[in-house]
């Protein structure tokens, strides 16, 4: 109690807890009885990981369907465009993971269940916390494709949101461009459609997509909860759940802090992002 100020009032707990802050100390957990920095870095590099891969996956997807949706409005193409958009944002991921393990585990058998990797599987010593990086680093391929098949599940679910958010933006910013004045010159100009799209009308309808990239790859980071939990995938995510479970205040207050930081940063980045994308907003 007296290490950590609990003796004392509530406005000195609080500074006693803002001055281990800038310390770089979050406390110790109640249930790990480690240092909760020391088990955010355990649990981060298993998070960062399935975001990046359902970022992949959504930005893979989404992105050409939404180009395509654009360029073909009021074709099939739309129209499928705008079904898997609405499937996506309309599914919650913890019914459509249960779904996808009943289906793709359970029933067919052609997807691993719930883990990172098999618990069968000796995987080699950590160098980065990424299953994937780590396997190809040593250059072990089975523990790197069971890896990989074990991420397909989590990645696909966690990432079907942020597909149908991308494919939704990415067209309708796309069409208010292509009505652009600049675009009917260019095309009066005798240039290939492919290079007015690209080159005039994509890159100018991209910057609504990456705001909504920056706030969606945060979620991915911080907000993949149910996934993590459905999925027993041994991310922040699931870290926050055990640790509100087991009233592990530290544990809550560090995961929270990190949440923000990254929120801070993604921010930052997509901000940074905005001068390279368009030079109006480098100039001003």
């Amino acid at each position: 109690i007296q290490k950590w100020g609990l003796d004392k009032s509530l406005p000195e707990q609080y500074l006693y807890y803002l001055w281990n802050l800038a310390h770089g100390d979050l406390g110790i957990s109640f249930k790990t009885k480690r240092p909760v920095a020391q088990d955010l870095a355990q649990y981060l590099p298993a998070t960062v990981e399935l975001g990046l891969a359902s970022l992949c996956f959504a930005l893979v997807f989404g992105l050409p369907l939404g180009i395509m949706a654009a360029i073909k409005a009021g074709s099939g193409v739309d129209h499928l465009a705008r079904f898997i958009s609405l499937l996506g944002a309309s599914m919650p991921p913890f019914w459509s993971g249960l779904m996808a393990l009943f289906v793709f585990y359970f029933k067919a058998q052609i997807l691993p269940g719930p883990g990172r990797v098999d618990a069968r599987l000796i995987m080699p010593p950590p160098i980065t916390g990424l299953c994937l990086v780590d396997t190809l680093l040593v250059g072990d391929m089975n523990a790197f494709a069971d890896a990989l098949h074990h991420l397909i599940l989590p990645s696909v679910i966690l990432g079907w949101f942020t597909l149908a958010l991308i494919c939704r933006i990415t067209r309708s910013s796309l069409l208010e461009v292509l009505r652009m004045d600049y675009i009917r010159t260019a095309r009066a100009k005798g240039l290939h459609e492919r290079v007015v799209l690209l080159r005039h009308a994509l890159r100018n309808a991209f910057i609504p997509t990456l705001t909504m990239l920056g706030l969606a790859f945060a979620g991915l980071m911080t907000g993949a909860i149910m996934t993590e939990t459905i999925f027993a995938w041994p991310g922040i995510g699931r870290y926050a759940v055990e640790s509100a479970a087991n009233l592990d205040y530290p544990a809550i207050l560090g995961t929270t802090l990190l949440i923000a930081v990254i929120y801070i940063f993604i921010n930052l980045l997509v901000d940074i992002l905005y001068g390279v994308i368009d030079p109006r907003i480098r100039e001003a």
